[in-house]
């Protein structure tokens, strides 16, 4: 669970003018990367943290036999890919042939065989495996569209890191969040299903998805509402899951940070079958993590102890997925997972010390048909139950009276979605059908937050949605025509009407053209809007007001005893968030060269009636220029009284009387449609492929340059987001090579993240570079003990580079390093073993 990789995966998915996918050849299936192997931290002397670590002794000790028995191995493992039906061929085709139904879609188009016009990355199985990745959370962190902020483990606890609730670790998942727009303007799909929220923020825990059961990632970093709705802004992440698996595999990692900490432990088991008209994979995976705590790095030895740079976790997850054909035009399909993670890591703050104890379950059930009717059309029936629910099991204490406050609180989401649609030729052109997608659903999302400790219900927040959607894909000239100067040309047009319960109706359209003057390039061009509906958390959340001292938001210059009132909580007349998307990207796949591919895209987005807390961090709230809007100083008691009274509740938290006499300034920090934000930018990917006697060399890289800026109020002057602290750097990039040669293979890759600047001292942190390294070996196909084995050693950041620092305002509970961008780990050690028979 390595957070600190960057850069992107190469394989843009750019494809030739026949539509075919041109990747980089690699395929192949998937197994759970390399392992974290090294000695276990160092006893804290805690009752509470021996019994932890008792209870993650005793899981390894349930599945030791287990894993002892076998595991898959990647290169035994053949992905199997369905055949199109011919209903109008030769009667004798067998029964096996006869009921291998496609039902393969490319990510950002609903047409059968059609090609999105937004740039596509896809990361296969092999791929996952060669570059030593241990779980789907690391694959994104890896891509350089992809921002490591959000929600993912290695963010800081307690709300310390900037951007407020959007960069923290709530759930201990890892979530998508293309461009950096947040992890809720992402939208993550299981074979082109929705999942569940988590936590609060509307986030998807990507790594929830056991690596065994994935055939391949797919990443459309560019605005996709008008195929998929609401959330699509930054884009989509698709996984899609290996269709058939023959066999019984089991798995072990082990690894360890050489600094101290992260010892981890995981074991896997993966099973499947085939037979002549379906099949089905089942996989378990059970993971262990120990924190890292602050007194193991040098550089975060001043904060108070206890406190963790990375939580501690116990992961137990699995997944079936399972196809049924139903004579020769139908099939029926379902895809369920669950998954559970408890966590331990703590944070002080203000004399406050937080244990935190999370436990979040995800479930998922999608059922779907598909029916193929005469004339190349098919209709298809689907479904998705989601649930993921999170305690939030906080203890907190005052270290100088020794006073205990437990808080334990559900984050509880459910979601259902019906879907029908159709998709087929509609009429016939000079270079193929112009075929159509078009469907209608419905939608209904619920959040709630529950007092576990009273039973109260802080929020009940419930919303639904009907939507329809249409889309055509318009072949102009194909290749063979022998138009001079067009080898491909082709038009692509979609819309989708969203009406929702709750602020009304959204229409997003998108426009695409696709563009070979040869068949050496390709050049796409799209242009659409998307939007994001507001979360249930940000529409629900009472609003409350407080009275705090003010040298908790800044105000170094007012009196000792001076206080804020402070204003917080939701918004029920929020509005959907919009953006106008466009991208144009040019691929090069040179015939003459075989294996060398390259794409360059530039991409924008107008991202306009952004939700926001208008103070992204309220620590710095009277001592930073920008939230100068948000901040009424000097207010008189009437203003006071006005915004208590409008509060569902009043808290005190300076251990006194409130005196409106001692207010310096009232805050407001309740969500508001105020933003705006500006981004643009340009992707570079690329690989080669070279043959040689001794072996194959396979080169690949990625680079992303970004360009944000925000308004947060009109009329305000626009100020940089990329390249500043906790949010995205400017430059990011992943580049390296993969030696293979029969069994055995090595890879080697870079990993650059630019730095980024304090606004508040305006000094800008060095840039982070590390080195990943994995050398695998799978051993041949036979009958003994050593046969269909897989041995992978993997070491992160190899040169244990620690991560650029800052000057802190507050030295002794915040760690003095972005964690949205730059990890502590350091130098990751961790060995894999897999058999499959």
């Amino acid at each position: 669970m390595l957070w600190d990789r960057v850069g992107s995966e190469c394989g843009t998915g750019s494809r030739d003018i026949h539509g075919a996918q041109a990747g980089n050849g690699q395929g192949g299936p998937v197994s759970a990367g390399p392992v974290r192997w090294s000695a276990i931290t160092a006893s804290r002397g805690a009752g509470e943290e021996g019994r932890w670590k008792a209870k993650r002794q005793q899981n390894a000790l349930a599945l030791a036999i287990v894993a002892a028995l076998s595991v898959m191995s990647p290169s035994a493992v053949v992905a199997q890919q369905r055949q199109d039906v011919d209903h109008q061929g030769d009667s004798s085709e067998t029964e096996t042939e006869a009921v291998q139904l496609d039902t393969i879609l490319v990510t950002g188009t609903r047409i059968r065989g059609g090609t999105t016009p937004s740039p596509v990355v896809t990361i296969g199985n092999e791929r996952i495996q060669e570059e030593g990745f241990a779980d789907l959370g690391e694959v994104i962190r890896s891509v350089s569209q992809n921002f490591s902020g959000g929600q993912n483990p290695g963010v800081s606890s307690g709300n310390l890191a900037g951007a407020g609730n959007a960069n923290q670790n709530i759930t201990g998942g890892s979530s998508l969040n293309l461009r950096g727009l947040g992890a809720d303007a992402t939208l993550t799909l299981l074979n082109g299903r929705r999942m569940a929220y988590g936590g609060y923020t509307q986030s998807v825990d990507i790594s929830a998805i056991p690596l065994d059961a994935v055939e391949r990632i797919e990443i459309v970093a560019d605005g996709a509402s008008a195929i998929y709705g609401s959330d699509a802004v930054g884009g989509v992440g698709n996984v899609v899951l290996k269709r058939d698996y023959d066999g019984v595999g089991v798995g072990t990692r082990f690894g360890s940070a050489t600094q101290g900490g992260l010892a981890t432990r995981e074991y896997t088991v993966a099973a499947g079958t085939t037979w002549a008209s379906g099949g089905l994979i089942a996989t378990y995976k059970n993971a262990s993590v120990d924190p890292i705590y602050t007194d193991r790095r040098a550089y975060t030895e001043q904060l108070v102890d206890p406190s963790t740079l990375y939580p501690g976790s116990d992961l137990r997850s699995g997944l079936l997925s399972a196809h049924q054909a139903l004579g020769e035009t139908a099939e029926l399909r379902v895809d369920a997972l669950r998954t559970e993670r408890d966590q331990l890591h703590f944070y002080n703050w203000a004399g406050r010390n937080s244990r935190v104890m999370p436990s979040s379950v995800s479930t998922l059930v999608a059922p779907g048909l598909d029916v193929w009717l005469p004339g190349d059309w098919s209709l298809s029936l689907s479904g998705a139950f989601g649930r993921g629910t999170h305690d939030q099991v906080r203890r907190e204490t005052v270290v100088a009276t020794g006073a205990v406050n437990l808080i334990d609180q559900c984050y509880c989401n459910e979601s259902r979605s019906y879907e029908l649609g159709a998709e087929g030729p509609l009429f016939a052109l000079p270079a193929g059908d112009a075929r159509v997608a078009a469907g209608v659903g419905y939608r209904r999302n619920t959040f709630q937050n529950l007092n576990n400790l009273t039973g109260a219900v802080i929020i009940d927040g419930r919303e639904s949605a009907r939507f329809a959607y249409a889309e055509i894909d318009l072949p102009l000239v194909a290749a063979g025509q022998g138009v001079r100067g067009v080898e491909r040309l082709s038009f692509t047009a979609a819309a989708r009407r969203e009406d929702y319960s709750s602020f009304g109706g959204v229409t997003t359209p998108k426009l695409g053209l696709i563009y070979a003057p040869s068949a050496e390039f390709t050049l796409k061009a799209s242009w659409g809007k998307s939007f994001k509906a507001p979360t249930l958390f940000e529409r629900s959340y009472a609003a409350s007001a407080y009275v705090d001292f003010a040298s908790g938001f800044g105000g170094r210059g007012s009196p000792a005893d001076a206080t804020v009132l402070v204003l917080s909580g939701g918004n029920p007349d929020l509005d959907p968030e919009r953006a106008r998307t466009s991208s144009v990207s040019l691929a090069y796949h040179p015939q003459a060269v075989d294996g060398l591919e390259a794409e360059l895209t530039w991409f924008q987005v107008d991202y306009r009636d952004r939700v926001i807390q208008p103070l992204a961090n309220p620590s710095q709230a009277l001592s930073n220029p920008i939230y100068a809007p948000f901040v009424q100083r000097n207010p008189d008691a009437a203003a006071q009284a006005s915004l208590i009274a409008g509060a569902n509740a009043f808290y005190n938290f300076i251990g006194r009387p409130y005196d409106a006499a001692d207010v310096a300034a009232i805050i407001r920090t309740e969500y508001a449609n105020v933003a705006q934000q500006d981004i643009r930018g340009v992707d570079l990917s690329g690989s080669y492929r070279l043959a040689f006697a001794s072996g194959t060399l396979t080169l690949r890289g990625s680079t992303s340059w970004l360009d944000s800026t925000q308004q947060t109020i009109p009329g305000q002057a626009p100020f940089a987001v990329s390249g500043t602290l906790f949010n995205p750097p400017k430059l990011s990039s992943r580049v390296g090579g993969v030696w293979s040669r029969g069994g055995l293979s090595a890879s080697l890759f870079g990993n650059y993240r630019g730095g980024v600047t304090n606004r508040l001292d305006d000094v800008r942190s060095a840039s982070f570079t590390t080195l990943d390294t994995t050398v695998r070996y799978i051993t041949g196909d036979g009958a003994g003990l050593w046969s269909d084995m897989d041995f992978a050693l993997s070491i992160d950041n190899a040169l244990d580079r620690d991560p650029p620092l800052y000057q802190v305002a507050s030295p002794l509970y915040v760690a003095p390093y972005d964690s949205t961008n730059y990890s502590p780990i350091g130098r990751f050690v961790s060995l894999a073993i897999s058999k499959r028979w």
